[in-house]
């Protein structure tokens, strides 16, 4: 196949906001891929190489200068072939090598296609076609259901290789995905609920344990060989030799567990999420201690298909009391309120209320888990905004947001476009434009007018903006019509936040 029938794909799928369109789009591209081309076009309409390094970064791809090709000629195999020379060099003078060969490859592609070349190797295609539409497309090609190409993908850890499967060798592969210890399995995640007496209310009795703010681990054992990985699939063994040793204390040497990694203070009370997430060099190796919550596989047993209160019993077995996430079992939201009350007065970032049935769904945030957290709100000034791009394109989206300081100028805390509706985006893009003033490239800066109120997580240190403080997770509740610029929170009562 011809790269360019998969860059105006590419360009198709980036041009139309309606999910059905870009399924159906790839769909087409997906049936029409022979054995050989499929890895190679799943990874790049997924938006990477399908070599893991290439070794060029921002400099090496937009520095190269290559008159394009006026027709297109180039396959995806000898793109996959080049990329694979640039992967393989190494040692001295292979800067200047990787340089000649993609001169080469620019020099053999339109202009179309360079562009999207040097996105693909820069990993920035922005075009749109993320995972889940990508396993949309697999299912509507190959005509299964999208859940089951999720779950199989979620459980190998990777859609090209279960994709390529389901296209070259039928469907029935999507059910031979099993767990296998040290790869790593998407992590389930948890929707929100207003509180812990509403999580009650709609599952009924539930598992309420507390929710720790620190570092998503999966932790995998087989015999004397640990490895841990990060919410994001990184391998973080290195970083965590406290947590091997926990891991090699069980008795059993075939395990995946799932939970978070957690530094606690001489006081016995959890650490802020800031300190958690230092470095190793700061001491985290052996200060970062495992919190368990669930059991995914067990003895070569996979378990994620079986209820969570199974899941859990087997956990009480394996890991001693102390090393897992305390909890009650309850379908009282009276007592739900209470020990969301008492987590949070003991450090914690609040609760989670689990499905006692629900089994494991990898990389889902499933309605089986609620999250409950303290909701913080400020009111900031709006100080500037930054025009948007994919769907926010046109429209002024990202908010600089700043709080009063102590000589009464304004002090930057951060920046989010979370929680803005399509309707405030149309209407802060005409206002904003309004009270304009200067502008910075892409940034707007406006006049001391606009104010919203910001909920936010939490509050951390940053050496990033002059208050010394930023905002976790902020996101946008609403415009405050009725606030002046000088009636906003000020940064003092911002780093009351700080724990």
């Amino acid at each position: 196949m011809l790269l360019a029938e998969v860059v105006a794909v590419s360009d198709a799928v980036s041009s139309t906001s309606a999910r059905s369109e870009k399924t159906a789009l790839l769909a087409d591209i997906l049936r029409r891929l022979d054995e050989d081309e499929a890895a190679i076009a799943l990874a790049y309409l997924s938006g990477r190489p399908a070599q893991r390094r290439l070794g060029a970064g921002y400099a090496a791809v937009f520095g190269v200068e290559a008159e394009a090709s006026d027709t297109p000629t180039l396959h995806l195999a000898d793109v996959d072939a080049a990329f694979e020379e640039m992967a393989a060099t190494a040692g001295p003078g292979s800067k200047a090598r990787r340089e000649a060969v993609l001169v080469d490859l620019m020099a053999r592609a339109t202009p179309g296609e360079q562009d999207f070349l040097r996105g693909l190797m820069l990993r920035n295609l922005r075009q749109g076609a993320l995972e889940g539409v990508m396993a949309e497309a697999v299912a509507e090609a190959v005509g299964v259901s999208p859940q089951r190409v999720r779950r199989a993908a979620m459980i190998e850890g990777d859609l090209v290789g279960v994709a390529v499967r389901a296209l070259t060798e039928g469907p029935a592969t999507l059910g031979h995905a099993t767990l296998a210890v040290f790869t790593p399995v998407q992590p389930m995640l948890a929707k929100t609920a207003d509180s812990a007496a509403v999580a009650i209310e709609a599952l009924g009795e539930a598992i309420v344990e507390a929710k720790l703010d620190g570092l998503r681990i999966q932790v995998h054992r087989s015999g004397d060989d640990v490895a841990i990985f990060s919410r994001n699939l990184r391998d973080i063994t290195s970083e965590l030799q406290g947590v091997v040793e926990q891991a090699l204390d069980l008795v059993s040497t075939s395990f995946i567990l799932d939970g978070e990694g957690l530094m606690i203070g001489r006081d016995g009370r959890p650490r802020s999420f800031q300190d958690t997430m230092s470095r190793p060099g700061g001491g985290r190796s052996r200060r970062l201690r495992g919190f368990f919550f669930d059991l995914l596989s067990l003895d070569g047993d996979d378990l994620i298909d079986i209820p969570l209160l199974e899941r859990r019993a087997a956990l009480e077995v394996l890991v001693p009391a102390g090393d897992r996430v305390r909890s009650i079992v309850t379908d009282d939201p009276a007592k739900a309120e209470e020990f969301f009350r008492e987590s949070t007065a003991d450090g914690f970032e609040g609760v989670v209320v689990k499905d006692p049935n629900q089994p494991y769904e990898a990389g889902r945030r499933g309605s089986g888990w609620l999250k409950v957290k303290p909701t913080h709100t400020l009111d900031l000034l709006v100080l500037a905004a930054e025009w948007g791009s994919g769907r926010r394109s046109g429209r002024l989206s990202n908010l600089h947001l700043g709080a009063l300081g102590p000589d009464g100028s304004y002090v930057m805390l951060g920046k989010t476009f979370k929680g803005l509706t399509d309707q405030m985006l149309e209407w802060q893009t005409t206002r904003f434009l309004e009270i304009e003033d200067h502008r910075e490239g892409h940034v707007v800066f406006l006049e001391p007018r606009i104010v919203y109120e910001i909920a936010f997580d939490g509050v951390q240190r940053s050496s990033r903006y002059p208050g010394g403080v930023a905002l976790r997770f902020a996101r946008v509740k609403g415009y405050r019509e009725d606030k002046a610029p000088e009636e906003v929170d000020t940064l003092e009562t911002v780093r009351s936040f700080l724990r």
